[in-house]
């Protein structure tokens, strides 16, 4: 794994692909360019969203900074309109999430998105604005109801990182549902490890345990 560790990396990573558009519940307006990024392919959106996520970051750092609270709910309010979370969930719950109704998988989603947030999205302050985005490919999946972009995280003074976005169809707009950094996918790093935990016990009881701070996503 290169020299900057693969959480904070995917935070960042997640967090590029998840931002469309500042929300108007902490900008004063909404990006006039996010609209055009929503209608663009796929590939098109992560680099817009990588771009925008980092200029934010760097125009609001020492705000952020000064309070927490402002960056998470800046991450949090498009996280619900970018990332297909019920859908990674089921994913990561696997063998898991069989006969599992949508309310209990969308509370795990949930929980497993607060608990993420809480533990990785101050690690976004600590990223250079000087880093880049190349894109390197968009492959179509499933008949193109998916599509695979594949980029690399250029940053000065160090090798490439490449990081992949894995996107669906939903509600007539691209998500994102998994990240893959260096060849490491987010849905298979965390349905290892809540295998042992939801092998032991419920979902319920797993989403209460994230909930209650119990146990952490990444531990």
């Amino acid at each position: 794994m290169n020299t900057l560790s693969f959480r904070p990396l995917l935070a960042t990573a997640i967090a590029a692909a998840l931002l469309a558009a500042a929300p108007a519940t902490v900008l004063a307006a909404p990006a006039p360019q996010a609209a055009a990024a929503q209608a663009g392919t796929p590939a098109q959106l992560v680099q817009d969203n990588f771009s925008r996520i980092l200029s934010t970051l760097q125009q609001r750092r020492a705000e952020f900074t000064a309070d927490r609270g402002k960056l998470r709910a800046f991450i949090s309010a498009e996280f619900e309109q970018m990332f297909d979370r019920e859908y990674s969930a089921r994913l990561v719950l696997g063998r898991h999430g069989r006969g599992a109704s949508d309310a209990e998988v969308a509370a795990f989603a949930d929980a497993l998105a607060e608990s993420l947030m809480s533990r990785y999205g101050d690690s976004l302050l600590d990223f250079n604005s000087s880093l880049t985005l190349r894109m390197k490919g968009e492959t179509p999946l499933r008949d193109g109801a998916m599509v695979r972009v594949a980029t690399e995280m250029e940053r000065p003074g160090g090798e490439p990182i490449p990081v992949d976005y894995l996107l669906r169809q939903s509600g007539g707009q691209w998500k994102v549902f998994d990240v893959m950094v260096e060849g490491v996918s987010f849905v298979q790093t965390y349905r290892n490890q809540f295998d042992g935990p939801l092998t032991r016990g419920s979902i319920g009881q797993v989403t209460a345990d994230l909930k209650a701070g119990r146990v952490q996503a990444g531990n």
